[in-house]
């Protein structure tokens, strides 16, 4: 649908893949070696100034194949989701990611006992063979950033830095990809259009006492009950800091841009500042 074309080309212009005519710019060319969607090819080239690459190697790795979790047979979810908590991470499902990638890749190094793997994986609720499919992505991205010469940095994972600098790459891609819990119950607002949205159950967040009011998401499922998958909590003040301007004067009108610009109008002085010492 033509619809569909111009809001691709936007979303691409937005994400400084397209020159003035219109053609691939010499970023995007890059972004266009990676068997990824655009938005998840800018988060693991951004990866490579605030240097966690490794961790968004796993993260892309993990975005892009089939969902590790399983649903859970009738009788047995409460049961998944405290297993599934084993692998939650305070910093959001972006982390939490990697923490069951990590936890996958020990049970296979190191299965117990052997040939196990499996077996650990269904008793954690989670897919062997996405899993699997995640590990080899993950290493074929590998093999095309060492192509393109792109460094890879040590990983790091865990550190207040480094988390900070995984919510900055993600940032860099997914600024088109924010809510706002607009009540403290779970009804996030998203930014680009006026839909509500719920978190997916397959959330760490889901079920939990503490609601994030600002979150990254991956994707929204109009299928999933109006739901968003994968999500991460930042601060508006993250936001702000990265967001392309032009991107952020086309919003529509809402009280969650009014606070943002609030932000942003703070922030000015500060970036100014910077601007005159630089």
């Amino acid at each position: 649908a033509p619809e569909s074309l111009m809001q691709a080309l936007e979303d691409l212009d937005y994400l400084a893949a397209l020159d003035n005519n219109g053609n691939l710019s010499e970023f995007g060319i890059i972004m266009s070696e990676f068997p990824l969607d655009p938005q998840l090819s800018k988060s693991l080239l951004a990866s490579c100034e605030f240097e966690c690459v490794d961790e968004m190697l796993t993260i892309a790795a993990m975005l892009t194949a089939p969902s590790c979790f399983l649903q859970a047979p009738p009788g047995t979810e409460e049961i998944a989701r405290s297993r599934w908590r084993r692998f939650s991470h305070p910093a959001g499902d972006h982390c939490t990611l990697i923490n069951v990638f990590n936890a996958f890749r020990a049970a296979t190094a190191n299965p117990t006992p052997p040939g196990n793997t499996e077996k650990w994986c269904r008793d954690s609720f989670l897919s062997s063979s996405a899993l699997s499919m995640a590990e080899m992505i993950r290493a074929e991205l590998v093999e095309i950033m060492k192509r393109i010469e792109l460094p890879i940095s040590e990983p790091d994972f865990g550190s207040e830095e480094n988390l900070l600098s995984i919510k900055k790459a993600l940032l860099s891609g997914y600024f088109m990809h924010i809510a706002r819990d607009v009540d403290g119950s779970g009804n996030y607002l998203m930014l680009t259009h006026k839909q509500v949205a719920q978190l997916h159950p397959f959330s760490s967040y889901y079920n939990t006492k503490r609601i994030p009011e600002w979150v990254l998401f991956y994707e929204f499922s109009i299928s999933e009950g109006n739901s968003i998958r994968v999500v991460s909590e930042i601060s508006p003040h993250l936001f702000a800091e990265l967001v392309p301007q032009y991107y952020f004067s086309n919003l529509p009108p809402s009280e969650s841009k009014d606070i943002l610009q609030e932000v942003i109008n703070h922030l000015a002085p500060v970036s100014a500042t910077k601007e005159e010492q630089k």
